[in-house]
């Protein structure tokens, strides 16, 4: 599969907080085109479900671990929240920067769709201690270029805007776009999904593109509600270095994924990650989260009687604006690197998820 297509695919897709069909129809037919069942759930998660290996003349489902892969496919959007004189007054669904927005092409999704601008007044007639200072949000507004009477014809107050975010592949293997948050990650599911697909495996997976990440992370609460896997490992994407950013905050681009540790997430999990790190020399890097990830992990982990996580990490630069940049590699190693994870999870693994405790026999 040729990576920057599909991603391309995704991250141009529409698919705001709860508004996912746009990218959710796309991401159907990726994950068909590598597992036998793919559904979509009452919330809007889409679900494909690929058996262990021989699971014919295996043990029953019901006797199968399973492990789910969480990649939330919304982005950050705006919305209607008035329309005043032929212009459109919005506010946010997700957390957008405000400084990024000011003169940004968007798509009003009204009736029909229409181009937009985002803008504001001409600094000319704002105070010089304002021009210092980014525009705020109140003083933004979307010129459609219309009459008021046809705006008004075809956009309501709660109408979504997004972001047009033009893919660019940039030198190095590079690439910018929209939403690379966290289309990525589910790029690197599909990648994932791929390789499964052609190799022999123990354990059942479940692969769950979730909704409304931004706004809550509530598709991953509902999609481990409904799957009650047996361990799982969540995607997204991570910040990238940077101008300004250093360590430990950011992690390096193009040197692999991030494997992400602490009480988020399960640390056998994690060392099994690492092992297979080392197993197919795939670099990567060690994030330490010591609180919130803030990530679909962070619901699935205390879904039902608990879930054990990972949080695999992809970096991005630019992170929540139209030109989230991503090297290309790093997401191939992702993808290579959950296969083959996954196909070294031995039936009895889920027995030694039991207990969490990282410092046994550690001590002095």
């Amino acid at each position: 599969m040729e990576t920057a297509a599909l991603l391309r695919e995704l991250a141009e897709a529409r698919g705001p907080s709860g508004y996912e069909s746009g990218v959710s129809s796309i991401v159907r037919a990726r994950f068909g085109a590598c597992a036998p069942e793919v559904r979509t759930d009452t919330l809007g998660n889409c679900i494909a479900h690929l058996p262990a290996s021989g699971a014919a003349e295996g043990p029953s489902s019901a006797a199968r671990p399973s492990l789910m892969l969480a990649a939330h496919m919304d982005e950050i959007a705006l919305m209607v929240s008035q329309v005043e004189k032929g212009f459109l007054r919005f506010t946010q669904v997700g957390g957008f920067d405000p400084r990024v927005l000011f003169g940004q092409e968007v798509v009003v999704h009204g009736t029909r769709d229409l181009p937009g601008l985002v803008v504001s007044v001409p600094p000319h007639f704002t105070d010089a201690a304002e021009r210092e200072k980014p525009v705020p949000l109140e003083k933004l507004f979307i010129d459609t270029g219309l009459p008021a009477a046809e705006v008004e014809s075809f956009v309501r107050v709660g109408d979504l805007v997004t972001l047009r975010g033009r893919w660019t592949e940039l030198s190095g293997g590079y690439a910018a776009c929209k939403s690379l948050d966290d289309r990525a990650g589910v790029a690197a599911v599909v990648l994932c999904l791929e390789e499964l697909s052609r190799r022999t495996r123990a354990w059942d997976v479940f692969a769950v593109a979730t909704v409304q990440e931004e706004i809550g992370i509530r598709g991953a609460i509902t999609g481990a509600f409904g799957v009650a896997p047996d361990a799982a490992i969540a995607l997204d994407v991570t910040f990238g270095t940077q101008p300004g950013l250093g360590a430990p905050d950011v992690v390096k681009m193009d040197a692999g994924p991030s494997l992400c540790i602490g009480p988020n997430f399960h640390p056998r999990l994690f060392d099994r990650l690492v092992e297979a790190a080392k197993s197919i020399e795939c670099p990567y890097q060690v994030e330490a989260i010591p609180g919130a990830s803030g990530t679909d992990a962070w619901q699935i982990q205390v879904s039902r009687f608990g879930v054990p996580c990972a949080l695999v990490g992809i970096p991005v630069r630019n992170m929540h604006t139209p030109v989230e940049t991503i090297c290309l590699r790093d997401l191939d190693r992702t993808g290579r690197l959950l296969a083959e994870t996954i196909c070294r999870l031995p039936l009895d693994f889920v027995e030694t998820l039991e207990t969490r405790d990282a410092l046994a026999g550690k001590g002095p």
